[in-house]
């Protein structure tokens, strides 16, 4: 018989494991317009050698497509294989895969858009071995979508929006695709929707090479699409049985009821609790609980208990993780009832039912992917692991965002406040970028915290982009998720994405240099050149440490053979004047102001006193990176052979070369400092991003090299990130409104108020207020710490023009140092204005060298920050009149 293009198909070839043999599969759903025609066209195709079969997989058509098959199969090597459809496309394809002969199956839509001249192309790679899986692509060079209206083009993109995570392919939503037989009848038996091609790739991940070549991909003439919205339904679902959820409409209406019984349960005991004169945050804590053990024993026996059968686990495990997810969502629903009630004035019950829907969203969610995980889903390792690091950073924001709002400024952000508040080309301790970012993000967003903190979640942010970028040029997607993942709860990157701190900014342009860095000498792009210089520039405006990259870009052009030829070229020069070009207003500002802020940070740190620090070094490397972590960077960095074979090693693989020159450099630098003077906490924080995406390999590497083996490193990552996030957490909430039964107090400095600073702004403009129409003039407020007071009582004033009425104690002469408060309040212009004096130590009010400046004093007086009548603190104050700014002596007063 004829076909449709008038030629006489090939006789059925006998059952071949060949690499020339070639099953393709055709699934179809009333597709009779279109069945001869893709029929005669796939045929065509064995003129290039190649022996084809064709499994027509039919979801139950109805408008005569199977009986046009059936003829086929009296002609040619075509087999209907026929289903009810109930498991969409993807179990249509897997039931014909199964009874395949090849081991090569092309799996093709039946509607033409997939041209049958690109099977060669598609199953070349893979016959030639340098491929497991080939997918035709709309989206490489090469590839088009003409003719497609927008909304499609649209709902495609979002589509493989969604499914980035699991795929390191472009066009995840291609179902035109080759593969070798074994990795596609290995995918979850139960996988349903229309994205089998997807499927594959989520069960093998990095266990399978995936290649893509171009195709036109052409909208259907006849027949209609069967794209509804309830294949988009199912395809959301099937992402999130993918990402290993226990995830269906039966969980969910479970879960629903059983949380809308714990909310009952939850609000009704906050409510008793309250009427029995409990406080807030108690009854807030025990009431969450309660309902959260309620919730465990519902859900285990009734929710998940299908998706999730008892196993051989102890149940306490099961509860451990059940109970860490019920603290996250705790810590954050505390974060959003605060926001609430404080920040946007909600009622009481109405914040309370806020804070209840967010910790419920992630109870369902922990629950269904972390407690209740679904038994026997068949998903790769590293697709967990992406999904783990997209969850971890998405909480990690969200986390931040609703408590950036709340928590009280810490001293030094208020100082940084006060920079924007005298803005500059530069500053006695730290450069401009601080300043200059809270400026700009007080101007767009007003004076808040909220305001303040932006820039460093923006910083983040871009820090973040330039670490999976690193990572996934030097070891791949995987690597550059788990890098997110470390990135997102490693306590010093969780912190420099909180805290508005000069610290910040360096990190994302730390970031950004070694991604650059990475291109320019191991990828050798001549224009990452210029991304080294502008890094190096904006870091070396937000911190002078970032200098520290400098002799390690410099030794691996040395040390690496390869590189050596960017000595003669004009592009680490230009790299260097770019940086020096950034960095130029600095440089002026210093000139200007007699070197000081150089001498600040370089001299005057090698001439401070002796004192040997070695060991506060290695403690704070513990606390900002953990002492896995620390494990791990050091399994990393340790040298394995002698200097020789090192020399081999770097040849063969630069990228260990280019982690050590860039994390030991700058370690070794702190560590020789720390012999002989004292560090700072954050020094070491930036240097690790060097290391964290040989890390991140590490974390997923079954063949990874460890010191020590025993520690379970690998394993021991899921519980110590479980453990950063609960810790983060609680230090937020216990630094906005407490924790129960922990007490601030707990001596007489200035941790006796930490979460307090806007009461006590509160309680100083009384004092002024009163001394002010006590004496006729505005009195000037002075802390006599260092900067911490000062910078408080002016960011906490009532109108936030504190900053023009609060000063330091650098009034008291030179050796009282209060940073930049000498130059913005200079003594010789406070002449006889009256001042009040603060302190959290009664004996720096009873000073000589204090009192001396003045012509008379009140007496000392205490007083005590409450909140909620609860004493959270004391501080002390005076007021001084009549200031002199050379001291006088007694019989002068």
């Amino acid at each position: 018989m004829v076909n449709a293009t008038g030629t006489v198909p090939s006789a059925p070839p006998p059952a071949s494991q060949s690499a020339d043999y070639i099953s393709i599969i055709v699934p179809t759903l009333n597709e009779v317009d279109n069945i001869d025609l893709i029929l005669a066209a796939i045929f065509k195709e064995e003129r290039a050698g190649l022996k084809l079969e064709v499994l027509v997989a039919d979801g139950g058509s109805r408008d005569g497509t199977v009986d046009r098959v059936k003829d086929w199969e009296q002609r040619a090597a075509v087999r209907i294989v026929t289903g009810n459809g109930r498991a969409g496309l993807s179990g249509d394809v897997l039931n014909a895969a199964r009874l395949a002969k090849a081991s090569i199956i092309i799996v093709m839509d039946a509607d033409l858009s997939h041209p049958a001249t690109s099977i060669p192309d598609l199953v070349a790679p893979i016959r030639a071995g340098t491929s497991d899986m080939v997918v035709a692509s709309r989206y490489v060079e090469g590839g088009s979508v003409p003719d497609w209206p927008w909304q499609r083009r649209v709902l495609s993109r979002l589509g493989c929006m969604a499914a980035w995570p699991f795929t390191d392919v472009k066009d995840s939503m291609s179902g035109y695709f080759a593969v070798r037989r074994e990795f596609l009848v290995d995918v979850d038996p139960h996988a349903a929707g229309f994205k089998i091609g997807l499927e594959v790739m989520a069960a093998h991940g990095d266990e399978m090479r995936v290649s893509e070549v171009p195709i036109a991909f052409r909208d259907r003439e006849y027949g209609t699409s069967k794209i509804g919205a309830k294949q988009l339904m199912q395809y959301g679902r099937r992402l999130m049985v993918m990402a290993g959820g226990a995830v269906s409409m039966n969980t969910v209406g479970r879960f629903a009821l059983v949380g809308a019984l714990g909310v009952g349960v939850d609000y009704g005991l906050f409510q008793l609790l309250t009427a029995f004169g409990t406080g807030l945050l108690a009854a807030h804590v025990a009431s969450f609980l309660l309902a959260a053990i309620f919730n465990y024993a519902f859900n285990s026996r009734w929710s998940f208990a299908e998706a999730h059968p008892s196993s051989s686990e102890p149940e306490w495990r099961t509860f451990s993780r059940f109970f860490t997810v019920s603290l996250l969502a705790l810590f954050l629903r505390a974060g959003f009832i605060t926001l609430a009630m404080g920040i946007w004035g909600w009622p009481e019950q109405l914040a309370v039912v806020l804070g209840i829907g967010a910790g419920t969203v992630v109870n369902y969610l922990g629950g269904a992917f972390f407690v209740f995980p679904p038994a026997g889903t068949r998903i790769s390792p590293s697709v967990r692991w992406r999904l783990a690091a997209v969850a971890v950073a998405v909480y990690a924001v969200l986390l931040r965002l609703v408590y950036m709002r709340t928590l009280n400024l810490i001293p030094e952000e208020a100082y940084y406040w006060n920079y924007a508040q005298h803005l500059d080309y530069g500053y006695l301790d730290h450069p401009p970028m601080v300043a200059w970012t809270i400026w700009l993000m007080t101007s767009i967003f007003g004076t808040s915290e909220f305001a303040v903190r932006a820039g460093a979640l923006l910083f983040w942010c871009v820090g973040a982009g330039f670490v999976f970028k690193l990572a996934q040029n030097l070891y791949g997607k995987t690597a550059a998720f788990v890098s997110i993942l470390l990135y997102s709860c490693l306590p010093v990157y969780f912190a420099s994405g909180f805290l508005m701190m000069p610290d910040a900014g360096l990190t994302a342009a730390w970031a950004a240099a070694l991604y650059f860095s990475e291109r320019a000498l191991l990828a050798r792009q001549e224009k990452a050149w210029l991304g080294i210089g502008f890094s190096l520039g904006l870091g070396m405006l937000s911190k002078y440490s970032i200098a520290l990259l400098g002799p390690p870009i410099l030794l691996f052009l040395i040390l690496d053979p390869k590189s050596r030829s960017w000595f003669f070229r004009p592009w680490p020069y230009v790299a260097a004047a770019l940086a020096l070009a950034v960095f130029a207003p600095v440089i002026i500002w210093n000139a200007q102001h007699d070197w000081a802020s150089f001498a600040f940070q370089s001299t005057r740190r090698l001439e401070s006193k002796f004192r040997f620090s070695l060991h506060a070094l290695a403690g704070s490397v513990l606390a900002l990176i953990t002492p896995i972590g620390a494990i791990a960077a050091y399994t990393v960095l340790r040298p394995e052979r002698p200097w020789n074979a090192i020399k081999a090693n770097v040849a063969h693989d630069p990228r260990n070369l280019f982690a050590g020159l860039f994390a030991l450099f700058p370690l070794a630098v702190f560590a020789v400092f720390s012999l002989f003077h004292s560090v700072k906490f954050n020094w070491t924080g930036p240097l690790w991003l060097a290391v964290l995406p040989a890390i991140a390999r590490m974390v997923t590497d079954k063949n990874a090299r460890l010191v020590f083996p025993k520690l379970q490193i690998q394993s021991g990552w899921a519980q110590t990130i479980a453990v950063v996030l609960v810790l983060s957490g609680a230090a937020l909430q216990y630094m906005t409104v407490g924790l129960p039964g922990v007490s601030y107090r707990g001596g007489t400095h200035l941790r006796d108020i930490p979460v307090a600073w806007r009461e006590f702004g509160e309680h100083a403009s009384r004092i002024e207020a009163e001394v002010r129409e006590a004496t006729g003039q505005r009195p000037l407020l002075v802390g006599l710490d260092k900067y911490f007071i000062a910078s408080e009582l002016a960011f906490y004033s009532p109108d936030h023009k504190g900053f023009e009425q609060s000063a330091g104690r650098s009034l008291f002469g030179p050796e009282s140092e209060s940073l930049m408060y000498g130059v913005w309040f200079p003594p010789d212009q406070q002449q006889g204005r009256n001042m009040i004096l603060f302190s959290f130590n009664s004996a720096d009010l009873e000073k000589q060298d204090v009192l001396e400046h003045f012509q008379s004093a009140s007496p000392v007086k205490m007083a005590s920050v409450t909140r909620s009548q609860n004493v959270l603190g004391e501080y002390y104050y005076r007021i001084g009149y009549g200031y002199q700014p050379t001291a006088q002596l007694p019989g002068q007063r």
